[in-house]
């Protein structure tokens, strides 16, 4: 031991403040991966070499690098642990690889997320994770008891976000709720004006969530909500899309009674729709982003001010202690915009749906083919139809998946090339010509 923390150590500390929330930092540790490490022993970015007796707060059983664990990983040339105690200890990826590490993705997060005024972050480990931080911290910022949900949601599968969701039954059987989360009708652009509201969500010249909310005649006092949450596009309740008017008025109620909005990118973020976030597409602002899935890693990205100062209100053993998972996550936005892939998948996205659409012209069976970017799904006349449609599909050597009732997704990787959707979209419509 020289000097404890080092002038490095402090100034990679520094650095990953500049964007991270509060939490239950320990000790300015910060593990250079490329030095001497074995057993209980490791060495910092400043070179003192230390006996770790924390082994990241019992996440690493067998210490640093134990052949027990590397040996039969040796093909893939890791170090051990990729995972650390993200939220106690600091890691940096090594100088040799100079690989980005939690910091620099939080760095990312906070420049795409700018039109919004986010500057803070917290990492986690999955988008349930996201989503569970996201309303913590806005209850903690409204302290109002109320949320809102919509019917369709998906949020996740932890307690706190199953309360969120509105679309699977079996999702919330039995399990135990957050109290007090109200729902409304999601409006989606395929069946919904204000004129012709198929969903419920618009009657007559006013919306059922305004009529929720009035403060004279309402029956939930919008100063008590602490967040609406939103899923942009909905995913998991079958790939819809929010009517222009819906959108609107989101944003109108949010704006009038300041209530929190949270979305959920944890399936449309991150360039798949042409823009890093679905919500840009929209006239509403986010006050909270929960982000995952291409990210590699959990995030719940906001501002400062919504973020509680107390450092012990949030935490997570692993957030922002995935080595690897940072690093791929911050090259992912890297490659985004370094190959224009956000342009590139609103030019794929329109070659499938073309091509689609003109393979199936005239199918009855075939209800929609709808999509923003590579983010795209086509509706069938049944369930039994949709589910036909991915057993042939497979068949011919294309993985689809289902969502919704009767909606098959398809996500394509965001650099396909023509050839490529060319290819999987005539696998698809082969089955699908298979099945009707």
């Amino acid at each position: 031991m020289t000097d404890f923390p080092g002038s490095r150590a402090r100034e990679r500390v520094e650095h990953h403040h500049e964007h991270a929330a509060p939490s239950t930092y320990v000790y300015e540790f910060v593990w250079d991966h490329d030095a001497p490490a074995i057993g209980p022993f490791c060495t910092d970015v400043d070179g003192n070499v230390l006996m770790d007796w924390t082994s990241h707060v019992g996440a690493m059983p067998l210490g640093y690098n134990n052949p027990k664990l590397l040996d039969p990983l040796a093909e893939f040339d890791l170090v051990d642990p990729t995972k650390i105690a993200g939220q106690d200890f600091y890691a940096t990826a090594g100088d040799q690889n100079d690989l980005p590490d939690a910091a620099d993705l939080m760095d990312r997060l906070t420049d795409i997320s700018s039109q919004y005024d986010m500057d803070t972050v917290f990492l986690s480990n999955s988008g349930a994770e996201a989503v569970e931080n996201a309303i913590k911290i806005s209850y903690d910022h409204r302290r109002g008891k109320y949320g809102i949900t919509f019917e369709g949601a998906f949020h996740g599968r932890t307690l706190g976000a199953l309360s969120l969701n509105r679309s699977k039954e079996v999702y919330r059987r039995h399990f135990p709720e957050i109290p007090s989360v109200h729902d409304a009708p999601f409006c989606d652009d395929r069946h919904c004006t204000p004129d012709t509201c198929d969903c419920g969500f618009f009657a007559g010249e006013t919306s059922v969530l305004r009529r929720m909310l009035d403060p004279q005649t309402g029956h939930v006092n919008p100063a008590e909500v602490s967040y609406l949450i939103l899923e942009p596009i909905q995913g998991e309740g079958g790939y819809r899309f929010p009517s222009d008017a819906f959108a609107d008025e989101i944003a109108a109620l949010t704006d009038t009674h300041d209530i929190p909005l949270v979305v959920d990118e944890v399936q449309s973020g991150l360039g798949r729709t042409g823009e890093w976030w679905a919500s840009d597409h929209y006239p509403f602002d986010p006050d909270v982003i929960a982000s995952a899935k291409a990210l590699r890693v959990g995030a719940t990205i906001s501002r400062s001010d919504v973020f509680p100062e107390e450092t012990s209100r949030l935490s997570s053993t692993w957030g922002a202690g995935d080595v690897l998972a940072c690093a791929q996550g911050a090259l992912t936005i890297d490659a985004i915009a370094e190959y224009d892939l956000m342009d590139t998948a609103v030019e794929r996205g329109r070659g499938f749906k073309e091509r689609l659409r003109d393979a199936t012209a005239g199918i009855d069976a075939v209800e929609d083919v709808r999509g923003t970017g590579l983010l795209l799904g086509v509706e069938f006349d049944s369930k039994e139809r949709r589910d036909a449609v991915v057993d042939a599909a497979v068949q011919r050597g294309l993985l689809t998946i289902g969502c919704g009732d009767r909606t098959l997704r398809v996500l394509p990787p965001l650099d396909s090339t023509a050839r490529e959707i060319e290819l999987g979209t005539r696998l698809l419509s082969d089955a699908v010509t298979a099945v009707a």
